[in-house]
């Protein structure tokens, strides 16, 4: 398969794996991790997020450009038991889609793991079905998720953050990628955003906590092949998130929760640390 056609087929993945990513965590943060439902639609997130990085190195070696922007997710969203209906639909329809692709592949690697995402995401069917199954007759007929108790200006600059840091991390797993021959900057790159994906889900966490979606929205994504570039980029981008986790931290309203602000410091500490880091690299 000529290169350009087999980045673009693989691309077309990629946004697939996205979408299940933005739609299982959304759920899972509207269920409440701590719940028995939310942590298994965590752990599939978590699953899909491993999907999209092997599609994503594999783009990045061939010196393709990652399409970071989700494929829609097509749900029914009338109640728990449609949704979960409708997972077990989108997952099972990969099976044979990545199977097709695999047969076409002269690459012993693409080819596994093409193989391997089929076979995983008939697991994921599976445990979804399952879940589907074992619903009691009220979590069946009801949605996740309760009643917002937030002043709307407050949920509004949550959201703000969230929108932010969704995208710091998705830039920060695309110039891994993209600079993965780099030496270690493409893994130092990685592990950043592991940081930034615990980050978003603590202030995400507060938005569905109060019975409304987290904003998962990409926004502007740089597609600079200069690691410098990059970098610096980086580095004002964690620079200005921090400035928006002290400002949140000052509102009166975080006051009235003190597990946010715990969060907000840790996250204030460690991105404090990413721009240190981020400085030394660019010396």
């Amino acid at each position: 398969m000529e290169n350009e056609k087999l980045i673009n087929m693989l691309n077309r993945d990629l946004t697939d794996e996205h979408a299940a990513i933005i739609r299982y965590l959304i759920h899972s943060y509207l269920e409440g991790e701590d719940s028995a439902l939310g942590a298994g639609l965590l752990s599939r997130a978590r699953e899909e997020m491993w999907h999209m990085h092997w599609l994503g190195m594999i783009i990045g070696k061939l010196g393709g450009e990652p399409d970071l922007t989700p494929a829609p997710y097509p749900y029914d969203p009338t109640n728990r038991k449609t949704i979960f209906k409708s997972y077990v639909a989108y997952e099972k329809k990969l099976i044979p889609h990545y199977m097709k692709e695999a047969d076409l592949m002269d690459d012993p690697h693409i080819k596994r793991v093409l193989q391997r995402e089929a076979w995983e995401s008939e697991m994921h069917a599976k445990k979804f079905q399952k879940i589907h199954d074992k619903l009691t007759q009220q979590q069946a007929q009801s949605l996740p998720g309760d009643e917002n108790e937030l002043p709307e200006s407050f949920v509004e600059k949550i959201q703000t953050i969230v929108e932010a840091k969704y995208t710091q991390m998705l830039q920060a797993i695309r110039d891994a990628w993209v600079f993965q021959g780099n030496g270690l900057s493409g893994w130092q790159i990685i592990d950043f955003s592991f940081t930034k994906m615990k980050q978003l889900a603590h202030i995400a966490e507060e938005v569905a906590e109060n019975g409304l979606e987290p904003r998962l929205i990409k926004g502007n994504i740089s597609t600079s092949a200069s690691i410098g570039v990059a970098l610096k980029n980086s580095l004002e981008s964690v620079q200005a998130t921090r400035d928006l986790h002290e400002n949140i931290q000052n509102d009166p309203e975080a006051q009235k929760h003190s597990g946010l602000i715990a969060n907000l410091d840790l996250s204030i500490k460690q991105e404090t640390y990413e721009a240190e880091e981020i400085k030394d690299w660019l010396k």
